[in-house]
């Protein structure tokens, strides 16, 4: 699996840093070195940093919960659009509105604004209204679609958020560190990966290297779904073979107190991972 992975890095460009004159000295870890005065990011660094980052996004979403993707350049924006919504996760390809999570009551009001004048464009398309009132509405249903459609089916906190560009984007990574969502960062040379819980080091203006990222974050996503629903068939069954077991309901208790010690120790286990997004917004 490494091999085409590794070949498709080095043919998209990713690479290639910012100029040397330019770069953040906290990425010298990641730099193999210096060619025409540009630097040159170490591939495994980049290897490195996007399989851990598959490893942390499946874990997640086989968990329950979602992902959010944050690329507001022009360059990220089509990547992410196309792939995140195949995926069926959520995305910020706008301005990022301030207090999108750390006020995100506030946004879901919005959104529900967003549905009602939908309804209304779909029932009657405005015309119980004065032209000037139906200019109003229309002008705030487009606002309110262009900044917030990406994530209209977010309805709790996400459970780790992918960011391209971290100096473009530090009012988002600020917000998700204020409340705990691990961060998982496409860097350049002229990045600080100290904002990031797992580092990408790459070419973040490359829409090419942008795209070979997302494409292998969103295998993972398949993944952790696809491990999600069959963690639920397997409870399914195995509660269905402990109902249809024989031994009455004194041996059902039993069972019972069993999966409930070991969802416990579990929970306890992964704590770090597992903290619960509606405890994070207050």
């Amino acid at each position: 699996m490494a091999n085409p992975l590794v070949q498709d890095l080095i043919e998209s460009g990713i690479h290639f840093g910012q100029r040397s004159s330019g770069w953040n000295p906290k990425m010298q870890p990641y730099i193999y070195g210096k060619r025409n005065g540009i630097h040159i990011i170490d591939i495994k660094e980049t290897v490195k940093g996007l399989l851990l980052a598959k490893k942390l996004i499946t874990r997640v979403v086989s968990q329950g919960k979602d992902v959010c993707f944050v690329g507001t350049k022009r360059q990220a924006k089509g990547v992410i659009e196309q792939r995140v919504a195949d995926v069926k996760m959520h995305y910020v390809t706008e301005r990022w509105l301030g207090g999108t999570l750390t006020n995100f009551r506030t946004i879901r009001t919005r959104l529900k604004r967003l549905e009602e004048l939908e309804a209304i464009e779909q029932n009657d398309n405005f015309q119980s209204y004065s032209k000037k009132m139906e200019s109003q509405l229309r002008r705030e249903m487009k606002k309110i679609r262009r900044n917030l459609d990406g994530i209209r089916n977010m309805h709790t906190l996400p459970g780790v958020m992918v960011v391209i560009d971290v100096n473009r984007e530090i009012n988002a990574l600020r917000e998700a560190r204020k409340l705990g969502i691990p961060t998982i960062c496409l860097i350049d040379t002229d990045g600080d990966p100290e904002w990031a819980d797992v580092a990408i080091p790459g070419n973040d203006d490359s829409m090419r290297s942008i795209d070979v990222v997302i494409r292998e974050l969103c295998k993972a996503i398949v993944d952790g779904k696809q491990m999600r629903v069959e963690t639920s068939e397997g409870s399914d069954q195995a509660g269905s073979e402990g109902d249809a077991g024989q031994g009455g309901p004194r041996r059902s208790r039993r069972a019972q107190f069993r999966a409930d010690d070991a969802g416990s120790g579990r929970s306890t286990s992964n704590a770090g991972v597992d903290a619960e997004p509606a405890k994070a917004e207050s």
